[in-house]
């Protein structure tokens, strides 16, 4: 059983998520995705700035996220650093493993290289890969999640909403295990969403997740 939790940049502009980290840290199963926060935007900021094409803002950014992973990794140093589908796979048997995106990502030919692919798409992509149980992406503290029960239509208000990112509903095609968000205070559902998916559909309420 295999979880991809991906950590959105936007915990990181605040506080920073330790306890958060900590607390999965020692979960067996878990493959954690960082967002690239504070430092994938300065690319957004850059590139305008200084002419930079789309190619090299989305290579930048992965590299947002494998820099953010290092930050991670100070939080939270029990935390196993992780470049490959098989050292993930084999770090995530034994606790929480941490994914540096750059070996696997920068140069991925299915990955399209534009800002309509964020963190959110490359957790999903990667949850593909490893063929996981369960993307759970964490979301900003009072984060409202419209949940309609069906997977195209959560898909595309989560779209519409801007809580995930514009490719995401087509990669999510590609992808056939659970996809749930949680806001990063709902401590209910967080725990739901980090137990193993039931053998059937999931039905999704306020206290918990629903396949989606």
């Amino acid at each position: 059983m295999t979880l991809v939790v991906k950590i959105g940049g936007s915990l990181t502009r605040g506080a920073p998520p330790r306890l958060l980290l900590e607390r999965l840290a020692g979960r067996k199963g878990l493959v954690l995705v960082p967002g690239g926060g504070a430092l994938a935007d300065q690319v957004r900021v850059m590139q305008p700035q200084i002419g930079l094409s789309d190619g090299a803002a989305h290579r930048m950014a992965i590299l947002a996220m494998e820099q953010m992973a290092h930050a991670f990794l100070d939080m939270a140093p029990r935390l196993s650093p992780a470049r490959t589908s098989a050292e993930l796979m084999s770090a995530a048997a034994e606790g929480a493993a941490l994914w540096l995106p750059a070996t696997m990502a920068l140069d991925a030919p299915d990955i399209p290289q534009s800002w309509e692919v964020t963190s959110d798409s490359l957790a999903l992509w990667l949850a593909a890969r490893l063929a996981a149980d369960r993307l759970v992406l964490i979301k900003a503290p009072g984060v409202q999640v419209p949940r309609h029960g069906d997977r195209a239509a959560d898909l595309a208000a989560w779209t519409a909403a801007g809580l995930v990112d514009a490719a995401f509903a087509t990669m999510a095609r590609d992808y056939s295990g659970d996809i749930v968000l949680v806001p990063a205070d709902d401590g209910a559902l967080m725990a739901q969403a980090l137990e193993p998916p039931a053998p059937q559909s999931i039905e999704e309420t306020r206290e918990g997740p629903r396949r989606s």
